[in-house]
């Protein structure tokens, strides 16, 4: 009997161990996400100011008019 719980006490130190070690990677892939995330916005915005850009240069003459 002390036998096993001396067992199941390793076996729950282990998994608390795991599970610590999971929380690490996943709260990392989360800011991870978060980063890619806002660059993404920025580069949005950005291509979408270059869109705007040039359909209104296509609306003008050109400069030798």
């Amino acid at each position: 009997m002390q036998e096993e719980l001396f067992e199941l006490q390793m076996q729950l130190s282990y998994q608390e161990d795991t599970i610590a070690q999971l929380n690490d990677v996943v709260t990392r892939h989360q800011q991870d996400i978060q980063h890619l995330t806002e660059a993404f916005a920025r580069l949005k915005k950005q291509f979408e100011k270059m869109a705007a850009g040039q359909q209104e240069g296509h609306d003008s003459p050109p400069p030798h008019y």
